[in-house]
């Protein structure tokens, strides 16, 4: 007898903003859920395609059911794969500082040792993540996590993923750089870059104004809906106009704190196919 699957409709309600994602991410983008909801709404039936997926808080928001969902993060698609899978996390999880950096040298060590893409290393990068400083995913020149202890109140884990298993049973999750993905001009594509500001540290390569303006044309070269989020810099609105795109500006949810100003930041919503 064949085991009938729920749809995520059976295993959540979810609210406005979909399902809350599973790890903390800095620069989440779930406060857009409600701005890119409306437009995908009428391409529902297409693949959602997500070069940049981060804390996974779009896609989860707007509960595709077809996806391919990408990053050059290898331990958070590492982690969503397991997830895939119906992980149940057994490891020792604490807020506390002895046990953190025992379980932070642990990670390193598999990453040395070539096992980054093991169980215990997902294990290990969800425990990581959400007691970290600011659930930030840092790494050194050496490829090791180098985040200090969060210092949180409380904390709340989870261990049981098994209802993943059929929210992500028609995703698929690739690892790479985006010009290498394989998108039909039938995808909704809906891509969250890094921000467009000095010192950006995507990953060990970095993502710097060359990467942005090749982004830029990837997507314009898109048949498809496109939407793109970013840090809306003069050259990031005035790029994205230079490919016809519309732009809307948002107030983001967030401060521009760096030298004491609390303005409200701003962010680009540029869209075309639409």
């Amino acid at each position: 007898m064949v085991e009938s699957v729920p749809r995520q409709s059976e295993i959540y309600l979810p609210n406005e903003r979909g399902i809350r994602p599973p790890l903390k991410w800095a620069g989440g983008k779930r406060w857009l859920v409600s701005h890119v909801k409306p437009m995908y709404d009428s391409f529902r039936r297409q693949r959602l395609v997500e070069p940049f997926c981060g804390g996974l808080a779009v896609t989860l928001g707007l509960l595709p059911d077809k996806a391919m969902v990408n990053d050059i993060n290898p331990h958070a698609i590492n982690f969503y794969t397991w997830l895939k899978r119906g992980m149940i996390i057994g490891l020792e999880m604490s807020n506390d500082e002895i046990t953190y950096y025992r379980h932070r040298e642990s990670f390193n060590r598999l990453i040395d040792e070539g096992r980054a893409n093991s169980r215990m290393a997902a294990e290990l990068f969800y425990y990581l993540n959400r007691t970290g400083f600011n659930g930030l995913c840092r790494f050194n020149k050496k490829g090791f996590f180098n985040v200090p202890f969060g210092k949180y109140k409380n904390i709340n884990y989870k261990r049981d993923f098994r209802d993943y298993r059929y929210i992500f049973q028609d995703w698929h999750f690739a690892l790479g750089d985006f010009e290498l993905l394989d998108v039909t001009s039938k995808d909704f594509v809906y891509a969250d870059p890094p921000y467009d500001v000095e010192f950006t540290q995507y990953s060990q390569e970095g993502f710097d104004w060359d990467d942005q303006l090749r982004l830029a044309r990837w997507l314009a070269a898109h048949r498809g809906p496109v939407v793109v989020s970013n840090q809306a810099t003069d050259r990031i609105v005035e790029l994205y106009k230079s490919y016809n795109f519309k732009i809307d500006i948002l107030d983001a949810p967030r401060m521009i704190n760096c030298t004491g100003d609390r303005t409200k930041a701003q962010e680009i919503l540029a869209y075309k196919n639409i």
